[in-house]
């Protein structure tokens, strides 16, 4: 199994901001850890709170917020929607759809070359 992380420049209306970022075909949604958003963009208030499930049997994390935010691989512009997680572990997270959506796939390193 191979992390894939690499610093990605986001962008909002309030401004830029390189975030090391973690590629997750095991998570179905993009997340951003919400002390990165003072920078970047005001989140909306979604219209239902949604549970998120979690890879711990039974915990679910409650997701109140969503941002929209430009975000640049290389100098290719893309866009998606990223759900507010309080208590994220990574600075962002590239979830499978975003990854559906824009046709980015992840490419096997093998270190021992």
């Amino acid at each position: 199994m191979s992390i894939i992380k690499q610093p990605l420049l986001f962008a909002g209306s309030l401004g830029e901001k390189h975030l090391y970022t973690l590629y997750d075909s095991g998570a179905n949604l993009s997340c951003i850890h919400p002390d990165y958003l003072k920078d970047l963009e005001t989140p909306t208030q979604l219209g239902r709170i949604r549970q998120i499930g979690t890879a711990a049997i039974g915990h679910y994390i409650e997701v109140t917020q969503a941002v929209r935010l430009d975000f640049y691989m290389g100098d290719v512009l893309l866009s998606d929607e990223f759900l507010v997680i309080p208590g994220l572990s990574e600075e962002a997270i590239i979830g499978a759809a975003t990854m559906q959506k824009w046709r980015i796939k992840l490419e096997r390193f093998d270190a021992s070359i």
